[in-house]
């Protein structure tokens, strides 16, 4: 499954992205699994809210990193295809 522009992903069953604050910093928690996202894939999935499409986040990201828009979706649906295939994100 590929998330496609107008695709609306959220976060699987069981996922939360929870700020870790004895850490200072955050962390992708599930069952029996949690993973520290880097600095990008954190500003992606602060955008995953099951309301937002794939196209709303590129825009949002384009806009406040004045980056080529092709290449930040290229990246973003590369990250979520990624992300679907491990159950992080959903569809």
């Amino acid at each position: 499954m590929s998330l496609a522009g107008a695709s609306v992903p959220r976060l699987g069953r069981g996922m939360k992205l929870r700020e870790d604050k004895a850490r200072g910093q955050w962390i992708v928690m599930g069952p029996e699994r949690m993973f520290v996202p880097d600095e990008i894939a954190l500003e992606v999935l602060r955008l995953v809210d099951g309301a937002r499409s794939v196209d709303a986040m590129v825009d949002d990201l384009a806009a406040r990193f004045a980056a080529p828009r092709e290449e930040i979706l290229a990246d973003v649906v590369a990250m979520l295809d990624d992300l679907a295939a491990k159950g992080v994100v959903v569809a």
